[in-house]
């Protein structure tokens, strides 16, 4: 094939070209300048909605004090963004495929920088939480919107798995980064946890109409009874867990969130399986590796959206770190979890998903089985420091390659419902994580109290009171990851097989 058939080439309705080798350096050189931004824009947007889901946590002390807030007020703080968010994922995966997965993507920026601003400059508690659940809507029609730009931007294979090792890198290293970035602004002051989104989402809107090419539109009728029916059950059923975590899970809210979750994913479910173009459709799950695949990033984002928060408590209430101590005493794990994403498409190029997956979850397992031991005598160089590095292992190796095995095999016009489901699972398995934990470490807590160690002092009983309670939560994401390896080990296909199969 000569250089000008190179160039002729057809391209895949729907699929953006990777770069091919011409007769013209200088045209290689634009290509690969532009492919580079492109993925720059994608995953620094995927970055920002995954730190606002942390980054306020260490804020709060300072926002409860300034504004003033109540308690239950506080908690909404983080709340309304969690619910918002996990609510809309599923309508912005599937409106990107219906009415454009860039025009989705830079309204949905535009939504979330505008809202961060509104955040910043909040004069009460009112106004703070309503930006909030603003910025989780546009965070929801942003963040499948980038993962299904990827997909269409980067062709199947080395190329793509390079991509996705970036982004899956910047998507865990979000929940890290959350909290040291965090510690860092709120010595400033509690605003610039939000005006920091503002420089990042301008610069965001102005590249990527520029970098970021438009795939085909695919005409579609929207489902409005599964638009509607999805967001609220899925709304539900995220308040239902975060009102579990605080309120206990015989609370008459908890119980009433969790039954009209059930009703309304029910109602779903049977709108879906009559739609004739469905927000979520079944073949999505119908195959084997991918479903494995789903399941396991529920799995994981439970394990890890609980673990992340009570070892920051660990940190700060056991180990008596000050905020910014304990940002930074995540930095080990965000410095491995880099190094190891880098390597990881390379390793998925040579052992297959499949085993990828299966190899990533083993720290992930014995990262959380380590911190069990936990007590009141530990310290950070030997009994955290180690499994976060585990934990840094872990999610490097294992996110990536499940990205992959979702997204493999899929025709262009669902990518974008498959993004949205993918990241709805994970918002709702951290926001379950987060509740489980809670629950077990109040009963540990309540048990604790029930029964002082004799000749401990009211601090000491304290700090062993909470170490007892986190290294009891920490049973949860041990069992969780073990589950996540099960499932990569024996229901996941080899890539070969589940090609075959896609």
């Amino acid at each position: 094939m000569t250089s000008q058939d190179q160039r002729a080439a057809p391209v895949e309705p729907g699929r953006v070209a990777v770069a091919e080798p011409t007769a013209d350096p200088a045209a290689d050189s634009r290509q690969h300048r532009r492919l580079a931004i492109a993925l720059g824009v994608i995953v620094t947007c995927q970055l920002m909605v995954v730190v606002d889901g942390t980054i306020v946590n260490v804020a709060l002390p300072q926002i409860t004090k300034d504004l003033p807030l109540s308690p239950t007020s506080a908690a909404w703080v983080q709340v309304g963004y969690s619910v918002a968010f996990g609510g809309l994922l599923l309508l912005g995966g599937r409106a990107g495929d219906a009415f454009g997965r860039r025009r989705l993507f830079v309204g949905g920026l535009i939504v979330f920088t505008l809202a961060s601003l509104v955040a910043g400059l909040a004069a009460n508690a009112e106004m703070l939480i309503a930006a909030r659940a603003v910025q989780g809507a546009g965070a929801a029609f942003a963040a499948p919107a980038s993962l299904a730009l990827l997909a269409t931007t980067f062709t199947d294979g080395p190329a793509r798995h390079r991509a996705l090792g970036v982004f899956s890198m910047m998507a865990g290293l979000g929940l890290t980064i959350g909290l040291i970035l965090g510690g860092l602004l709120a010595t400033a002051s509690w605003r610039w946890v939000f005006f920091i989104n503002l420089p990042f989402g301008a610069a965001l809107v102005y590249l990527a109409p520029r970098y970021l090419k438009e795939p085909p539109r695919h005409r579609a009728r929207f489902d409005i009874g599964g638009a509607v029916t999805s967001a609220l059950g899925v709304a539900a059923l995220a308040y239902g867990f975060i009102r579990a975590s605080s309120d206990g899970w015989s609370d008459s809210f908890t119980l009433g969130a969790f039954g009209i979750a059930a009703v309304l994913l029910v109602t779903f479910a049977l709108i879906e399986r009559g739609a004739e173009q469905p927000i979520v459709a079944y073949k999505l799950l119908g195959q084997r590796s991918r479903a494995a695949a789903y399941t396991n990033m529920l799995l994981l984002g439970a394990a890890m959206g609980g673990t992340m928060l009570y070892m920051s408590i660990f940190i700060q209430q056991v180990l008596d770190f000050s905020v910014l101590q304990a940002g930074l005493a995540f930095l080990p794990m965000a410095v491995v979890q880099f190094i190891c994403a880098r390597t990881a498409p390379k390793l998925m190029s040579r052992l297959g998903g499949k085993r990828l997956t299966a190899i990533g979850t083993v720290p992930l397992v014995a990262a959380a089985a380590w911190l069990v031991l936990l007590d009141d005598s530990s310290n950070y160089l030997t009994s955290v420091l180690g499994p976060l590095l585990l934990f840094g292992v872990g999610i490097g190796l294992a996110f990536m390659p499940l990205n992959s095995t979702i997204l493999a095999g899929l025709p262009p016009q669902a990518t974008g419902s498959a993004s949205g489901l993918l990241q709805c699972l994970q918002q709702v398995g951290s926001t379950m994580g987060v509740a489980v934990l809670t629950t077990v470490y109040g009963t540990s807590l309540r048990h604790s109290a029930d029964h002082p160690v004799p000749g401990l002092g009211t601090a000491e009983q304290l700090r062993h009171a909470w170490a007892d309670g986190v290294s009891a939560a920490m049973y949860v994401p041990a069992i969780l990851a073990a589950l996540a390896f099960l499932l990569a080990a024996f229901v996941i296909r080899a890539p070969a097989r589940a090609a075959q199969k896609a």
